[in-house]
Order: C-alpha cells, then structure tokens, then sequence
C-alpha cells in the first residue's frame, strides 16, 4: 500500500482561496476607506442612526 500523492491542483487549491480572501478583505478595507474620505456620507449615516433613539 503506497501513500497517497497530492495532485497539483488540490494543492493549489488552498492558496487560491487564501488569495481569494485577501482580496476580498482588501476590497472591503478600500471601501471602508472610501467612505470615510466623504465626510458628508458619514454626517448622514450617523444622523439616521440618532434619529433611530
């Protein structure tokens, strides 16, 4: 019984997805950046949020 080989592309896998989720934390920190160089945006999302108390 010999052991099993790990393919190429199984190992690949992984580290795909691992860049997948870099990218996507990247995404999401860009856009939070985004929206705070707009001061108007956030002077309007924090009064909607006090107008909720």
């Amino acid at each position: 019984m010999s052991a099993p080989t790990i393919t190429p592309s199984a190992r690949a896998r992984p580290r795909r997805s691992r860049w997948a989720l870099w990218a996507a934390a990247a995404a999401v920190l860009g856009g939070v950046f985004m929206l705070y160089a707009q001061p108007g945006f956030l002077v309007m999302l924090v009064d909607q949020l006090w107008s909720c108390f």
